[in-house]
């Protein structure tokens, strides 16, 4: 190749060589940022020192793979060989790590909604065949029972359903900052509200107002779901303190705290993932989905806030949510 084509080639945004001979004679920088500016005039089995890659580059006819591990461990890498002459070849490498971990992020979301689904679902089932046999259903001590547990299992596959339209929605529209404007304080009070009748939800507030520019219904979907945890998992008729407080920075804090066990810490990073449970049978017997904390990050980040979990053993769990402050 002559100087114009691998001046082109210098200035291409994805890793690009020249193979000649099985030989590198050309990489551009960013070739030489993934690989090493120490392949230029190494053999290409041992710049790359991947068989599939070998074997496509040194083919007589090119053509593309995939090669995983190139940069990383979890990275997914295109190769496309193009033949220019009987022995040399035009080598281009892509990153599709995103797209693949996208497309299997989607499947793992699609395997664990059917599995969540199914589940309740497979128990309606047996219970409605259970209750048309005359003798089950005829007795009505079994039928109300039943009927309970049909009743009970229905009510989850609706909270999946709602909560997998949820989060729907809050992705859809991630991108939009909420431009109305909101008295945070007023809100967290509104909705610790309606727990009183379900705990001993307190709160507490350093100011009578604090103004954000938030969605309401997404912000009062956050208090909500956090309060409502918080009474869930907490010690029984143990306290859920609800505390605000304003910073000079320009943020409003909200700590939601319980007295209930502590979370063990290998869990605490895994918390906001879809359908993750530190305890799946605790979870599904207060009605939990596994997606309740997934739709409070996703809110949270629409309103360019900050949410975390701390949880002591001993000391109780503490989630904390800050949003900007509406500026004047």
């Amino acid at each position: 190749m002559n100087q114009d084509g691998t001046y082109l080639i210098e200035h291409l945004q994805v890793p690009a060589m020249i193979v000649a001979k099985g030989i590198v004679n050309f990489a551009n920088a960013a070739a030489k940022d993934l690989l090493g500016a120490h392949i230029v005039g190494q053999d290409v089995r041992i710049a790359l020192r991947d068989p599939v890659a070998i074997e496509l580059i040194l083919a007589e006819t090119g053509g593309v793979a995939k090669v995983p591990g190139l940069s990383s461990g979890g990275s997914l890498w295109e190769i496309d060989s193009v033949v220019l002459a009987e022995d040399e070849r035009f080598v281009c490498l892509y990153d599709r790590s995103v797209q693949s971990s996208v497309a299997r992020a989607h499947a793992d979301f699609v395997a664990n909604a059917s599995h969540e689904l199914r589940t309740p679902l497979a128990t309606i089932l047996g219970y409605v065949e259970t209750l048309a046999n005359p003798k089950a259903g005829g007795d009505e001590a079994t039928r109300e029972k039943f009927l309970e547990t049909i009743r009970h299992e229905a009510m989850r596959m609706q909270a999946l359903v709602s909560d997998l339209m949820s989060l729907s929605r809050i992705e859809a529209n991630k991108h939009e900052v909420p431009g109305d404007s909101l008295d945070f304080v007023a809100l967290v009070r509104e909705v610790a509200g309606e727990f009183l009748t379900a705990g001993n939800v307190k709160v507490n507030a350093d100011r009578d107002t604090a103004m954000i520019r938030g969605d309401r219904a997404q912000i009062a979907q956050v208090l909500r779901n956090l309060i409502d945890n918080a009474v869930k998992y907490g010690r029984k008729e143990g306290a859920v303190d609800v505390a605000v407080e304003a910073t000079d920075t320009g943020w409003v804090l909200v700590a939601i705290h319980n007295e209930g066990e502590a979370i063990a810490p290998e869990h605490l990073p895994r918390l906001t993932e879809r359908f993750y449970r530190a305890d799946a049978s605790r979870s599904r017997a207060a009605g939990g989905t596994g997606l309740g904390l997934s739709i409070v990050k996703h809110i949270v980040e629409r309103h360019r806030g900050r949410f975390d979990i701390a949880s002591r053993q001993g000391r109780g769990t503490t989630a904390s949510l800050m949003l900007p402050m509406q500026r004047n």
